[in-house]
């Protein structure tokens, strides 16, 4: 019998795990998707409930009982908005999340009736047809939160705007020169002008094989603050995808389409407003202005008169005594706006779009900052990104704040972003926010 041979004694190895590829200068990055799928948690957990509730609430009207057939239906549509938070995550950087998580929750939501058809378990369509705008409703909302938060280890490469940068963004870890430890920063952003140089070339180069995302500043400006940085804009930076340009062809359709449905709402209340005006301060109900609209073009734009005869015009103030007691409601609730449909009609706006304003407002912001031009390169609007974001503007300054949020429903015109716009009026509408 041969003897076992002893082990030959030799040097020793490392453990042999990427531990050791590590200490040659290797990295490793955090695992993100247990993470992302955290910031869908509360969403989820109210679309579960609320899809539950509203289920039980159909389902039970009838007398029905049958609570295992019941609790198998709430189960499957559960598993809807779960699965749909994690197919969501990987689209972090798609441009459109409403669309996005619309589709993919509705196509999730037809899966999960299919299942449950083909287990032959009885469900009330009617409650089922409940439960979906709901879900998608939840999963659009956290989608849109998602797309805007960024909560990685964001880091700064330093170069002469980096003060800029920090008052615009706020405090960040900087790197000082080319030379400087990555260690576990996840996003790096640069000045496009001055890091792509032969100096940070390395660097980049680095950031760019090893997974680390690579950002100019002002992009993610854009994605955090969902505006743009004016000074560094140009008309160059403008660059529509095929999606964004068949939107801005049927944007007409739509406007029309809102304008048709709306007018058995909205020509009841303009009566109404129409009625008050003219028994509190008589005629005209109307007024007319000419505003800079699109292509620079002008344009006369209708308005209910909410300020007496004679008052003059120009900005209003909280408390002012020009505007006819009872408007202070019509003008927070956007009513007299309404005789804008008439603009929509003629083809001068259209329902989102930059706010167009008086030609001696364009005037003097221009002479402070030519870009304010540019606002007019679409369709103005009733209501617009700015306007539900920034609110009201009564000085130049404040003008040319509200002039980064229009470039940037400039440069990301989409469906998406007017669905958001529109959902922001109304929250807008109801707590008067940004209104005077």
């Amino acid at each position: 019998m041969l003897k076992r041979s002893r082990r030959r004694s030799g040097p020793s190895y490392p453990v042999r795990d990427l531990s050791y590829v590590q200490t040659q200068g290797g990295r490793t990055r955090r695992h993100r998707f247990a993470r992302e799928i955290q910031s869908f948690s509360f969403a989820v957990g109210v679309a579960v409930i609320l899809q539950a509730l509203c289920y039980l609430y159909i389902i039970t009207l009838p007398g029905r009982t049958d609570w295992l057939n019941i609790s198998a239906a709430i189960l499957a549509l559960s598993f809807v908005p779960l699965i749909s938070a994690a197919i969501l995550t990987a689209f972090r950087r798609h441009e459109a999340p409403i669309v996005i998580s619309s589709v993919v929750t509705a196509a999730l939501f037809s899966v999960a009736v299919s299942v449950l058809s083909a287990l032959r378990v009885p469900v009330s369509y009617s409650g089922l047809a409940l439960c979906l705008p709901i879900t998608v409703f939840c999963m659009a909302f956290a989608n849109v939160r998602f797309h805007r938060q960024l909560d990685e280890r964001v880091a700064l490469a330093g170069f002469s705007g980096s003060d800029h940068v920090m008052r615009e963004i706020g405090e960040l870890p900087l790197l000082a020169g080319p030379e400087a430890e990555l260690g576990g920063t996840e996003i790096l952003l640069i000045d496009p002008t001055e890091h792509h140089s032969e100096a940070w070339s390395p660097l980049l180069a680095a950031c760019y094989l090893g997974g680390i995302e690579v950002m100019p500043w002002m992009r993610y400006l854009e994605i955090k603050r969902g505006r743009l940085d004016v000074s560094s804009f140009d008309t160059s930076h403008l660059s529509y995808a095929p999606g964004q340009m068949l939107y801005a062809r049927t944007k007409r359709f739509f406007d029309l389409a809102g304008v048709l449905l709306s007018l058995p709402l909205t020509v009841p209340i303009a009566a109404l407003v129409a009625l008050y005006i003219f028994a509190r301060d008589g005629s005209p109900v109307v007024f007319v202005q000419i505003r800079r609209g699109y292509g620079g073009r002008r344009f006369r734009m209708y308005k209910f008169r909410t300020m007496y005869r004679g008052s003059g015009g120009g900005s209003t103030s909280i408390g002012d005594k020009r505007i006819i007691p009872g408007c202070e409601l019509i003008r927070k609730l956007r009513f007299d706006e309404l005789p804008q449909i008439v603009n929509i009609l003629r083809g001068d706006m259209s329902l989102i779009g930059p706010r167009p304003v008086a030609e001696y407002v364009s005037r003097a912001v221009e002479e402070v900052e030519p870009k304010y031009a540019l606002r007019s390169l679409v369709l103005p609007g009733i209501t617009g990104w700015a306007q539900v974001t920034s609110g009201y503007a009564g000085t130049t300054q404040e003008e040319l704040e509200k002039l980064s949020f229009d470039l940037y429903y400039i440069k990301h015109l989409s469906l998406d972003l007017d669905l958001l716009v529109l959902f922001k009026t109304v929250k807008t509408v109801l707590f008067g926010s940004g209104a005077r």
